[in-house]
């Protein structure tokens, strides 16, 4: 997408590219962004919302906002987004790696083709965006990336097998090149955020599970928390007293019991894993 404003003004002040930025968390976090001033670089799938979000943050912030319309479960998004910008000679200080998804069931039953497209958002986007984006961090001596994690990047899901292993690469790889970056002036953190009130769960046709009985946070609560932990330069932030005793707590359990734990809260009345 070519914007006709003149993009010059994107690098008066710093920028930031959220992906998934038109829903939930993603869209929270660039309100937090305008809010404070920073020009923002927004990707999402839907070209409408995405249009309204860039309309609603320049008129209501008076920010300067690209907003670019692709899908990052194709493999060449990533490159396709590094070179508008390249040509647009908009330079990221800020990247949010937000974008991702789930594929709810057992393994044995759900559809190859979205599980692997799952791992394309989920993981390879972010890694390739990751891997774009940090040289030019690193030549300007200043740069910030958030990963979004989740409290399943910390054990095995079953019935969300494919989904925890990609959020427990997200946690490893952020952890790690937060430690190569140290002293550079890059931070590199991680959001785990628990349950939350956004698409996500009706998208995965898991609004039922009995996780969400529990209770959720909200997006603008998550981005909130994530927000200040960036700002910070906080390595792993984990959303929520309640997430972050559960995460204290499994890490002294056996890993076959924390599976058991993790598909008790998974079962869903519709899928039929409730009643076995």
């Amino acid at each position: 997408m070519k914007n006709n404003r003149n993009t010059n003004d994107l690098n008066e002040k710093k920028t930031v590219l959220i992906t998934g930025a038109s829903s939930g968390i993603g869209y929270e976090f660039s309100k937090l962004f305008a809010k404070d001033g920073y020009n923002l670089v927004i990707v999402a799938r839907n070209e409408e919302k995405l249009k309204q979000l860039e309309n609603e943050l320049e008129g209501n912030f008076g920010i300067s906002v690209f907003s670019i319309p692709k899908d990052l479960s194709v493999a060449a998004t990533p490159q396709e987004i590094f070179y508008e910008l390249q040509q647009e000679s908009i330079e990221i200080d800020i990247l949010v790696n937000n974008a991702g998804f789930n594929v709810y069931g057992a393994f044995s039953e759900t559809n190859i083709i979205e599980e692997l497209q799952m791992v394309q958002v989920n993981l390879m986007s972010l890694t390739h965006l990751t891997k774009l984006f940090l040289p030019g961090m690193l030549r300007n001596g200043y740069g910030k990336i958030m990963n979004i994690g989740s409290t399943g990047s910390f054990g095995p899901g079953p019935l969300n097998a494919v989904y925890c292993a990609t959020k427990s690469f997200v946690l490893s790889f952020s952890e790690a090149i937060a430690e190569e970056l140290q002293g550079t002036g890059i931070t590199v953190t991680a959001l785990c955020p628990g349950a939350t009130k956004t698409e996500f769960f009706k998208r995965a046709n898991m609004e039922d599970i009995k996780l969400l009985e529990r209770g959720v946070m909200d997006a603008k609560t998550v981005a909130e928390i994530g927000y200040k932990a960036m700002m910070k330069g906080e390595r792993l932030v984990i959303a929520g007293i309640e997430n972050k005793l559960m995460i204290f707590l499994i890490r002294f359990m056996p890993r076959k019991m924390m599976a058991k734990m993790a598909k008790e809260v998974m079962v869903s009345d519709n899928y039929g894993y409730r009643k076995k």
